[in-house]
């Protein structure tokens, strides 16, 4: 099912990435972390695309339920086809957009949890960490990979919500700057800053690569397969 929502406000988060606000005349129904779709037609947009017919693009409400706005955090890559629509789009502009689902939601707020993700996989733990730290009752730990500081999303939301709850500890790692922090592969440090690794929930999103490469980790490192939680498709993404 679609319907047609409204752009009403755009905001560069950093260079590559922009936030939308979009409205519809409903209230969005969904949980933290769930995903809705953009469609749209290309060449009634004036994009070159490689299938044929609509597009049809995944992106996470990054804000809590409750109203009729969601969040939506999208990364411009030069070569994509829905990023550049929507890096395209003004405000007061209409959009389709699907109905809100997905994998990637908390099962139970009253175990310790850690959250892994790197680039644009931020935005399904974004609001998950944010309905944890509302509803939770254990220790959070959240690693976030990045290349440098300014491609950190939502980076003053994190530092806040570090800053106001003793049971979350905040991890940064990055890739392709020198600094005083953790670098490299984010996943590599999860045994540096958690003891009793099996006995929480793992929640964790990015790049297919990223994903599988972590759930191989927690395996080496004792953590049971259930305690892993992702989108599910990525084994298959890497086989390819």
């Amino acid at each position: 099912m679609s319907f047609e929502a409204t752009i009403t406000s755009i905001h560069q988060m950093t260079p590559e990435v922009k936030q939308f606000v979009v409205r519809a005349d409903e209230e969005f129904e969904y949980e933290p972390g769930q995903h809705t779709t953009v469609q749209f037609d290309p060449e009634e947009a004036g994009i070159d695309a490689e299938e044929d017919g609509d597009v049809v693009r995944p992106y996470t409400a990054t804000n809590l339920p409750g109203t009729n706005a969601i969040t939506l955090a999208i990364k411009r890559y030069d070569e994509g086809t829905a990023s550049v629509y929507m890096h395209e789009r003004d405000t007061d502009d209409t959009i389709t957009l699907g109905d809100l689902s997905g994998n990637l939601t908390l099962r139970d707020t009253d175990e310790d949890v850690v959250f892994v993700s790197t680039g644009t996989g931020i935005t399904p733990i974004i609001p998950m960490l944010r309905q944890y730290v509302e509803e939770g009752t254990g220790e959070i730990h959240f690693f976030y990979g990045e290349k440098t500081q300014e491609n950190i999303m939502y980076r003053e939301t994190i530092d806040a919500l570090d800053a106001q709850n003793e049971n979350l500890s905040v991890v940064y790692s990055l890739s392709d700057e020198d600094w005083d922090g953790p670098t490299g592969h984010v996943q590599e440090h999860i045994e540096e800053y958690i003891e009793d690794l099996d006995d929480r929930r793992y929640y964790t999103c990015g790049v297919p690569q990223m994903v599988v490469d972590t759930k191989e980790r927690l395996d080496e490192l004792g953590v049971p397969d259930d305690h892993v939680v992702s989108e599910g498709w990525e084994d298959g993404a890497v086989e390819d």
